[in-house]
């Protein structure tokens, strides 16, 4: 995922769990925030209770790719914090992640239907 759309400070984090919402799907959680920009950034934390730093990597891996691919129908204008809640995460298939990340951000609204049928690489 390309530096402009991530969240990078801790500034920026908090801000996004202190003025945002939260959706729960049971493994993951989503706190999500508008912001003023033209793009939206994600973020994604992964707690030490997890696993060790193997394990952890490989779950924020995995749910930054899932996000990776849905970015072209993400709305702009919004900040994301995804929070890994089960270390199940590394576990389960790709498909079944990406259908996670995806009910997610349809249940924040920040899904758009999709425009065009191409694979942009975010």
């Amino acid at each position: 995922m390309k530096r402009a759309y991530r969240l990078r400070t801790p500034e920026q984090y908090q801000r996004v769990r202190r003025d945002g919402r939260t959706w729960d799907a049971g493994m993951l959680m989503l706190n999500a925030a508008p912001n003023r920009r033209r793009t939206s950034r994600c973020g994604f934390v992964v707690a030490k209770r997890l696993g060790r730093a193997v394990a952890r990597n490989r779950i924020r891996r995995r749910v930054r790719e899932a996000v990776r691919l849905l970015y072209p129908q993400i709305a702009p204008g919004w900040d994301m914090v995804f929070i890994a809640r089960s270390p199940a995460l590394a576990e389960i298939a790709f498909p079944q992640l990406q259908a996670l990340v995806q009910q997610l951000l349809q249940r924040a609204g920040i899904l758009q239907a999709s425009v065009s049928g191409s694979s942009d690489n975010a």
